[in-house]
């Protein structure tokens, strides 16, 4: 059995596991309109590093759709056509446009309120089981994916996880 082929398709390409990750983000951006602000004298110093994580997630967010081209789909099943991207920053982290979306809900966690921290840590529960899902349907399509996976480590943030 292939890791993550245990885990529901939630539709045909997972729809499913695109609506509950729009689901968390909602719920991360609302913990920081409504959460109660960080306390004044860290509050520079978190906005400014918290800054910093957005600008590095946005960037990796920006590198994955780019590397991935036309291929780039919400859904987490790849496209029938598509071709197993390895280069770029596919060749740093497996699923970087995910490590990207978690960069910048730390930021904003860091910017707005400390109740982000919370749809931070389910939306990282959430996109590790979202992405063996996906990469359970990689190793179907790909037959170097598992290559692949041996050789980049990392799934999300480079040289972190």
């Amino acid at each position: 059995m292939t890791p993550g082929s245990h885990l529901p398709a939630l539709g045909r390409r997972g729809g499913g596991w695109v609506s509950l990750q729009l689901a968390f983000l909602a719920v991360a951006v609302a913990a920081g309109v409504f959460g109660a602000a960080w306390p004044a004298p860290a509050r520079y110093w978190l906005a400014a590093s918290g800054g910093l994580f957005a600008l590095a997630g946005a960037a990796l967010l920006v590198g994955g759709g780019l590397g991935l081209g036309r291929q780039l789909t919400p859904f987490p099943r790849p496209v029938a056509d598509g071709t197993l991207r390895q280069d770029g920053v596919y060749g740093v982290v497996r699923h970087p446009i995910y490590g990207g979306v978690l960069l910048l809900i730390l930021g904003w966690a860091l910017i707005s309120a400390p109740l982000v921290i919370l749809p931070l840590g389910l939306a990282a529960i959430f996109l590790d089981a979202k992405s063996r899902r996906e990469e359970a349907w990689l190793v179907e399509q790909y037959p170097g994916y598992t290559a692949y996976r041996r050789g980049v480590r990392r799934r999300f943030i480079p040289w972190l996880w």
